[in-house]
């Protein structure tokens, strides 16, 4: 397989990545032929797939100007993946150009993709971290340089939290990133789910299953489990719920069945 010109020196081109495929999803270029064989094979099942990604995105967006506009000028994007038209950043400063916003992905790719981008953007920087060690996030330099953790930030844990798998506590992890916040602060967080997903069960399993072959289990949490993360926070109405229904800016009957496929919701702490 041929490494493309873009491709960080030292990463493995035969595996693929979860920010990879969602960056295919989203009709990005920074993928490989193992990343779009992989995520063809998820969509054989769930053909909807594009669709649940693209109302993550718009989720985010809406999201992200929601913060803004309640004061919230500094954003900790954790998994964010490869960048792509409307970032956070982009968003973001569109508002606000003195908005922060500093990024955290574990890809080699999403690291090296999200640094050409934020060239010459001193508002805002790439971490190369995960999210089950959040010490490391919180003790970087770009968090320390860009981020005032004593004032409200919006922590985005956007599609990340259902690649984490329970061994690794990834309440805990969430609990320690909470903790560390100002009061004001909100999360900002979608999960998948079973529960909305127009097909059934057993037939979204076999997605499921093309994860687990690909060394990146796709965890699906109930929407009980998926409320464990806000806790200690204040749900902002209309509370979880799925993507297309939190203050939409379009009517929900519009959107594509797939787009209801699990919750998203903003929390603020007190």
């Amino acid at each position: 397989m041929e490494r493309p010109a873009w491709a960080p020196q030292g990463i493995d081109i035969t595996m693929p990545s979860v920010s990879r495929i969602y960056d295919y999803y989203l009709g990005g270029s920074h993928n490989f032929e193992v990343d779009r064989d992989a995520a063809r094979r998820a969509m054989d099942f769930m053909p909807g797939l594009p669709k649940i990604m693209q109302a993550n995105r718009a989720f985010m967006r809406r999201a992200v100007r929601f913060a803004v506009d309640e004061g919230i000028t500094q954003f900790l994007d954790i998994g964010s993946g490869i960048p792509t038209f409307g970032n956070v950043h982009e968003v973001a400063q569109g508002a606000d150009p003195d908005a922060r916003v500093v990024y955290v992905d574990h890809d080699p790719v999403a690291v090296a993709h999200s640094r050409a981008v934020l060239e010459g953007n001193d508002r805002a920087g790439i971490v190369a971290a995960d999210l089950r060690k959040p010490v490391d996030i919180l003790g970087s330099s770009e968090v320390k340089g860009l981020l005032d953790l004593e004032r409200p930030v919006a922590l985005l844990l956007v599609a990340v939290l259902h690649f984490v798998e329970d061994a690794y506590d990834p309440y805990t992890a969430v609990a320690e990133l909470r903790d560390a916040l100002a009061p004001g602060s909100v999360i900002v967080l979608t999960h998948a789910s079973y529960e909305g997903i127009p097909i059934p069960a057993e037939q979204a399993g076999q997605t499921v299953g093309v994860y687990k072959d690909i060394r990146n289990p796709l965890i699906m949490r109930s929407r009980d489990e998926i409320a464990r993360f806000f806790e200690g926070y204040d749900m902002v109405e209309p509370g979880l719920v799925p993507m297309p229904h939190w203050r939409p800016d379009t009517s929900p009957e519009e959107e594509d069945p797939y787009a209801f496929s699990g919750f998203a919701g903003v929390g603020r702490k007190a």
